[in-house]
Order: structure tokens, then C-alpha cells, then sequence
């Protein structure tokens, strides 16, 4: 009987993976976000202008853990990759003392998953990210930036499949970032974000609302390179609820850590590659994955 119910969680696992690490805490426990997918120069807002920045992701799985962190006796894969374009526009416009910027981010996904034999693998579109932000330089190294992103439920969902490609359902996500850069010496970035989620209409599922962080630590060479340590920290906040009934024993939390580079070539275009692996894990899968990303001005 337990392995049927585990064989149920790591279903549900496969059936919402997006674009990066997903589990079983939360609706399935997936996350709108992609948790890790940022790195230095986070909260550094360019110019006015408009700006492209492109994320390339892979993330891999081959254990589920549960409210213990103890793996489910079940043989389970999951395998996302995903590239993300977002275009950001800079105005010339200030308010609060902030420079107004708006973005927007189309993540495409292909994913793939198997639970003791059975899998399913789709391609496609993934959920819409788009949002205001206010944009602040405290000085010439010290930059922060508060935004409200709203993430949208346009990529494909079906109940009755193992795998999707979005959440089907609305999120509201406040962001602050800080950034603290210099060609030499000290590199340090953090975005911290919270998740309030809207109701599955397929399932009448609600998922608890979710406290994590990017961040990114490294040293300046003064040739452009900055290498250090990345990844994030996440831990859902309140229960699940379906059908207005609390899911026990069921909030998500997890803890990445790895090696991070960036490259800069001082005229505002850069590349940022991360590589994390998960630890602390509860109810949800533990894997490794890398971000890479990229930005370019038009």
C-alpha cells in the first residue's frame, strides 16, 4: 500500500514539472518559478533601453523525498530543459525615486519523466511571467530593486496526463534584489521572492504559499570574471489546501549550493553559468541542474 502511494506523489511529481526542480510539496509540488535560475547582477538595472536576456536550463532527478527526507522506495526520472527569453524595457520614467522598468518572460520546456517503467515527455510553451519593477543605484557598486511579477497559466495542462507544462492556475510573486558589484574584490547578489497561488480549477487545488531565494556569492579579478557559489534556498510557508481541506505533512523545502561564474565585458553585456546540487530536501525531488544566462542590448 505505501509503494501505490508513493507511486501516486512521484505521478503527480512528472505531471507538473516546469522549468526547473519539481516535487510533490505543493499542487504536485512544482513551483512558477524557477528556483536557482538567477545569479549576479540580479538587481543591476541597465540604462534606460530594452534589453534581452536569455536562461538556458537543465535539471535532472532520480530520487523522491518525503516529509523525513527519506527516498521513496520507487524508481523515478525527471528531466527537464528549458530556455527562457525575457525582454526587459527600462523607461526613462522614475517614481519613488526608482527608475520604472517592465519585463516579461516565455519559457520554452521540454520535459520528460518516468515512474517504475511508465513515462510521458512533452515540448512546448510554459507559463508566462510579466511585471513591473522599481530599479534603484545606492551607489556605483550597490544596487536593489523592488517588482511584482505576475505569472500566467498559458502553458498546457491536462489533469489525466503524468506530465504538463504549466501550473493552471494564477500567481502573485513579490520580488526584492539586492546587487553588490565591483570589478575587484567582493561580488554578492540575493533575490528574494514570495508566492501567493490561485486555485487549480481542474482540481480544486490550492498551493500553500512559498518563501525562497536566488543568490550568488564570488570574487572580482578585475579582468571582466567573477567566480564564487551559487544557488538557493526554499521552504514552503502553509499547507496545501483541496477542496478548502488541509494536506498534512506536506510543505516542500530544499537547499542548492554549487560553483558560479560570470564574465562581464563593461558595455552591459554579460554571461552568468551556474551549476547547483539540492540538499535538505523534503517532499520533493533531489537533483542537480545547470542556469546559464545571457544579456544582450538591442
Amino acid at each position: 500500500m505505501k509503494s501505490k502511494m508513493w507511486v501516486r506523489k512521484a505521478l503527480i511529481v512528472a505531471a507538473v514539472a516546469t522549468t526547473s526542480g519539481t516535487a510533490f510539496a505543493t499542487e504536485g509540488g512544482g513551483s512558477i518559478y524557477p528556483n536557482g535560475a538567477e545569479n549576479y547582477l540580479v538587481a543591476a538595472i541597465p540604462p534606460p533601453g530594452v534589453y534581452v536576456l536569455e536562461y538556458l536550463s537543465g535539471y535532472s532527478a532520480d530520487k523522491l523525498l518525503d516529509n523525513n527526507g527519506n527516498p521513496a522506495p520507487i524508481n523515478f526520472d525527471l528531466n527537464v530543459t528549458a530556455a527562457a527569453t525575457r525582454l526587459i524595457w527600462v523607461t526613462d520614467q522614475q517614481i519613488l525615486g526608482g527608475q520604472l522598468a517592465f519585463h516579461a518572460i516565455a519559457p520554452l520546456v521540454h520535459v520528460s519523466a518516468s515512474v517504475n517503467g511508465a513515462g510521458q515527455t512533452k515540448s512546448g510553451l510554459g507559463d508566462i511571467t510579466f511585471g513591473p519593477a522599481l530599479g534603484y543605484h545606492a551607489s556605483e557598486n550597490l544596487h536593489y530593486l523592488y517588482g511584482l511579477d505576475f505569472n500566467a497559466p498559458t502553458g498546457q495542462y491536462n489533469k489525466n496526463d503524468m506530465v504538463n507544462l504549466g501550473r493552471n492556475y494564477w500567481n502573485l510573486e513579490p520580488v526584492f534584489a539586492v546587487t553588490y558589484t565591483q570589478p575587484s574584490g567582493l561580488n554578492a547578489d540575493l533575490k528574494v521572492m514570495y508566492d501567493f497561488n490561485g486555485i487549480n480549477n481542474e482540481t480544486n487545488y490550492r498551493s500553500g504559499q512559498e518563501l525562497h531565494a536566488d543568490y550568488a556569492l564570488g570574487w572580482g579579478f578585475g579582468n571582466g570574471f567573477v567566480a564564487g557559489i551559487g544557488g538557493y534556498l526554499y521552504q514552503q510557508t502553509d499547507d496545501d489546501k483541496v477542496g478548502g481541506i488541509i494536506v498534512q505533512n506536506n510543505r516542500g523545502r530544499a537547499f542548492a549550493l554549487g560553483p558560479s561564474l560570470k564574465y562581464d565585458n563593461g558595455k552591459h553585456w554579460f554571461i552568468t553559468a551556474k551549476y547547483e546540487r539540492e540538499f535538505d530536501v523534503k517532499n520533493r525531488p533531489e537533483g542537480g541542474g545547470l542556469n546559464i544566462k545571457m544579456i544582450i542590448p538591442i
